[in-house]
């Protein structure tokens, strides 16, 4: 899975992307820069989420939704970020925000069907 590294192309997405919000995951999606590229994915949980420990759960539970739903997305950017109800979340609810929110943003792929 492809990351988004660059502060640059971070701030393109945060300013140019569309938003959804989910009690459990803020998304926000922007075209890539290049039609034909693989999408990119971006993992955030804020200092104000708690200690590392929580921090750095709550993106693997972030990281494992978005392999479940497939992504990266061909040509789409997306930022996912982590809301205080992260913490408490196990996987496979965050793989169901996670699915709501690509169907509400138009990006649900066939199915969007559980891998394990």
């Amino acid at each position: 899975m492809e990351t988004i590294k660059s502060h640059r192309d971070f701030e393109r997405v945060y300013t140019c992307g569309r938003r959804y919000n989910h009690p459990l995951i803020r998304m926000t999606v922007c075209d890539a820069d290049n039609e034909g590229d693989s999408g990119r994915v971006a993992f955030v949980a804020a200092k104000r989420l708690g200690c590392a420990v929580v921090r750095n759960r709550s993106k693997r539970v972030l990281r494992v939704a978005a392999q479940g739903c497939a992504f990266p997305l061909a040509g789409k950017d997306i930022i996912l970020f982590a809301t205080p109800k992260t913490r408490f979340a196990s996987p496979d609810e965050m793989h169901t925000a996670l699915c709501s929110l690509t169907r509400r943003a138009g990006l649900a792929t066939s199915g969007g069907a559980r891998r394990g």
